[in-house]
């Protein structure tokens, strides 16, 4: 099955393929650096090109449910060459992944170290701190990437990096501000991955909706909030196995298709966030600070008082299951000078901490408000607005 890809260029494609195939060609895509998407387009193209009889049978008893995208129209060609070949869809793909991984050996000259994709967690217990504004600028920034400064720093360009942006509050203010709508009940969704496994038959790409794709250059998504996330806890609680690994497991399907995930947390202590800062642990050999969690706060002193019990919270997951999960910053959102004392003293609290840094002091402004009321990425809508260029700063510091 095939669906379109944003801009009519791709198309989304279902298939099935063996697991172990499908992480050899994961594996062996990082160890090179090539893109998955053209990894299995390089496949498929030498496929319908190479005489039937060079191609193995391989075994596709147990094949998974995969998605990817090709070319428009290679799909339909692929499809009509399986026909005429008299094999199944599935068992044509596979040939075609395993000759392309077996022809793609891996020097040393030429071996990079896989890469995860990197997890942002954007949390907070304390709500109205502007967590989806965070996440949703922050996402924005990465996918567009950043020019090399001209000023006296010399900062190196950043490149823009496909970005999945995940609404894991059941509020779905992310999902909302953006004008998207929930995933509807009886669909198949975030929560249903999570904890009704055996009921998911679909995969969760199918779901994941591109954000303006013309102005991001398709490197803007977004997985939307359903109407049933306000049930995870309680349902969580029913898990059969780890409750904390209960996200990891629903995403990492995902994780091959993007450079970054960003997570809006819910803005509460209970098992989602246990899970949602597992998720944002340090993974084996990914360098620290890569992935991690970044927590806006507001120049208050209810702030500071939520913040210490997220911290606690952090340090048990850290220590209940021997991981680091790293703090890669505070945003100080939403400040105002002109609420005098409380505000600049709060401030001058929180870069005293140093520890995690503050990465960015986000001002309140009118044109934030203004984006989401006309549902528009702000970064689209007031590119050069303070707020647009706090996003940016943040990017800047995140790496």
């Amino acid at each position: 099955m095939a669906s379109p890809y944003s801009d009519g260029a791709r198309e989304k494609v279902a298939s099935k393929l063996p697991a172990v195939l499908r992480q050899e060609l994961k594996t062996r895509a990082a160890q090179l650096g090539i893109d998955m998407q053209d990894a299995v387009t390089e496949a498929v193209e030498q496929w319908l090109v190479r005489p039937a009889s060079q191609n193995p049978v391989i075994d596709t008893a147990g094949a998974e449910s995969w998605n990817t995208w090709l070319p428009a129209g290679l799909y339909a060609a692929f499809k009509t060459d399986c026909a005429d070949r008299d094999i199944s869809f599935v068992q044509g793909l596979a040939q075609a992944v395993r000759v392309w991984v077996d022809s793609h050996s891996v020097s040393l000259s030429e071996l990079t170290i896989p890469q995860y994709t990197r997890r942002i967690v954007v949390c907070n217990q304390k709500g109205g701190v502007g967590k989806t504004t965070i996440a949703a600028g922050i996402g924005q920034a990465i996918a567009l990437g950043l020019p090399a400064s001209t000023g006296g720093s010399k900062l190196p360009a950043l490149p823009g990096l496909r970005t999945l942006l995940v609404d894991y509050d059941p509020q779905g203010h992310l999902t909302s501000q953006l004008g998207i709508k929930q995933i509807p009940p009886g669909e198949e969704s975030l929560v249903t991955h999570m904890v009704e496994r055996d009921r998911a038959t679909g995969s969760l790409l199918d779901q994941v909706v591109p954000i303006a794709p013309g102005h991001f250059d398709d490197r803007l998504f977004l997985l939307p909030s359903s109407f049933d996330a306000f049930l995870l806890d309680s349902r969580l609680g029913s898990v059969r196995g780890p409750r904390e690994t209960s996200l990891q497991r629903a995403l990492a399907p995902l994780e091959e298709h993007f450079d970054v995930v960003v997570l809006d947390a819910p803005p509460n202590l209970g098992l989602a966030m246990d899970a949602g800062l597992y998720f944002g642990h340090r993974r084996k050999n990914e360098p620290t600070g890569a992935s991690g969690v970044l927590v806006p706060v507001e120049a208050e002193d209810s702030s500071a008082d939520a913040y210490a019990m997220l911290d606690s919270q952090i340090r048990t997951i850290s220590f209940d299951y021997e991981v680091e999960v790293d703090r890669l910053g505070l945003v100080v959102n939403k400040f105002d000078k002109r609420k005098g004392y409380v505000a600049t003293h709060s401030l001058e609290m929180w870069e005293s901490l140093e520890s995690p840094p503050v990465v960015a002091v986000v001002p309140d402004l009118k044109e934030q408000r203004e984006a989401v009321h006309l549902k528009q990425p702000l970064l689209m809508y007031a590119p050069t607005s303070t707020q647009a260029q706090r996003m940016r700063e943040i990017r800047r510091r995140l790496g």
